[in-house]
Formats: C-alpha cells, structure tokens, sequence
C-alpha cells in the first residue's frame, strides 16, 4: 500500500521503516499509527527476517502531534478511549513483533517516540538523542509506556521517569538499559544492517520462537496491565488539570495547577 506518514522498503531479509513527517519531528498521529500497524503487517508477511525502524531528518519521533494534541481537548471520552487503545495496540504490536526488531535513533526519541525506539528488541541510538518522558508536566498520564518501562528497567527507575518527566541522554539511556548501543550519526545505519546481518545467520525459526516464549511469559498480565493503562489514560484527559496542562504547553505559559 501506498504510505503517507512513514517509507517502508526492503533489501534482501532486511525491511526498513522510515518514519516521514520530518518537518514535524515524525510526531505521532492516528493516521500514523494506522500506517504503522499496517506496514508491521506487511512485514511479518513479507520474506524478510529482520526490521529496522528509523526516523527522516534529525528526530526519531518528538511524540504526539501538536494538532492531535489540541484535538485532545473537544474528544468526546469515548473518543479519548479510543485514542488511547490505539496507541496500546501500536505498543504491544512492537514488543510483541515476531521477527528481530532493530530501532535505529537518529535523534530526540520523546514521550510515544521513546516508547516506539525502546519497545524494539534492539535500541541503537546516536549520543545526540534523547529520551524521556514528559506526560506528568502537562497534566498528562505516560500510562501505556509504564507497562512496558516497569519491565525494561525496574519499577525504582521507571518511577524516576515517569514522576519527574526529565529527559535523559543516550548515555543514561544505555545505563538503564533502554538503549543497546550508543553510535556516532554517520555510523548508526551501517551498525544497524551490521546488527541485521548478524541476526539473519540465526535461524529464523528460533527467533519466532524465541520471541513467542518471552511474550508468552508476560502476555497474560501485559494484556490486563494494558487495559487498565488505556482507561487511566482516557480518564485523566477529563480532569481540569490536563486541560491546563494542555493550554499551558500549547500556549507557552506556566501551568496553574489545581489538583482536579
């Protein structure tokens, strides 16, 4: 199918996907996340073994898109549910990805931007990228990420990031664990097909099953941790605080917080 938001193309048993809305910093929108959802689908059906995912111009994805994020503000709360599910489902659909995933950041990885780079089997980043998770200071809930975040680096780190929503560098990102490698810009995409290379001398047959039994440990519980995420996610867009939040971010003033 024909793209609008990313470019998906394959060399050989390696498939790229490229998030495109450079001017935007590859922002996140319905739209892409639909696109996304397909080309993984595409993908998993194609003859290719391993994909990398990367972003155009100099961020990986800056996170929500600024117009899907005034758009926030009228949602009905069934519209805000479902807003919420279909970033959860973008989510489990990376972590559970049955072939070898690779994240390729190329820069600022933020907010869903950090969860799509970090959700990946493998996360290589350039030491100019940055990570974090800023929800709690516009009134905001990192409430799908949490789940996977938790796993990734403790609950004693993830609770550092998710309360303060302080952006860490690609060395901190890499002590915690949410990075792989740290890689120089002109080197990144070479030691990622060099990282492809390496996975396609494996059989592709342990891979899918390998992948399936470390999902399958966690599934059941990732299943209901998701759905209890997504409501908390719908239901903090109803409160006065995330409205000010919101104008406040979008309106570039202080917030003024009222604890409702």
């Amino acid at each position: 199918m024909s793209y609008q938001t990313l470019h998906l193309e394959f060399t050989g048993e390696i498939a790229m996907i490229t998030l495109s809305r450079p001017e935007k910093r590859n922002a996140i929108t319905a739209e892409m996340i639909s696109e996304l959802l397909s080309a993984f689908i595409d993908v998993e059906a194609s003859p290719a073994r391993v994909l990398i995912l990367t972003g155009a111009g100099k961020a990986f994805c800056s996170g929500m898109d600024l117009d899907a994020l005034k758009a926030l503000a009228t949602q009905s709360i069934a519209e805000q549910r479902e807003d919420a599910d279909r970033f959860a489902r973008l989510c489990l659909r990376i972590w559970s990805f049955p072939k070898p995933t690779i994240a390729a950041v190329n820069g600022h990885a933020i907010a869903g931007g950090c969860g799509i780079a970090t959700l990946c089997d493998f996360t290589m980043a350039v030491p100019e990228a940055k990570f974090g998770y800023p929800e709690v200071r516009i009134g905001f809930l990192p409430a799908v990420v949490s789940v996977f975040l938790v796993r990734q680096i403790g609950e004693k780190q993830a609770r550092d990031l998710l309360l303060t929503g302080r952006t860490i560098d690609a060395a901190e990102a890499h002590r915690l664990g949410l990075v792989s490698q740290t890689v120089p810009a002109k080197e990144l995409m070479i030691a990622a097909q060099v990282l492809a290379a390496s996975l396609l001398e494996c059989s592709p047959v342990s891979h899918r099953m390998t992948k399936k039994l470390l999902c399958d440990f966690a599934a059941p519980e990732i299943s209901r941790e998701l759905e209890l995420a997504a409501a908390q996610s719908a239901q903090i867009r109803t409160t006065l605080d995330f409205q000010e939040g919101l104008s406040s971010f979008l309106e570039k003033h202080p917030p003024r917080w009222t604890g409702k």
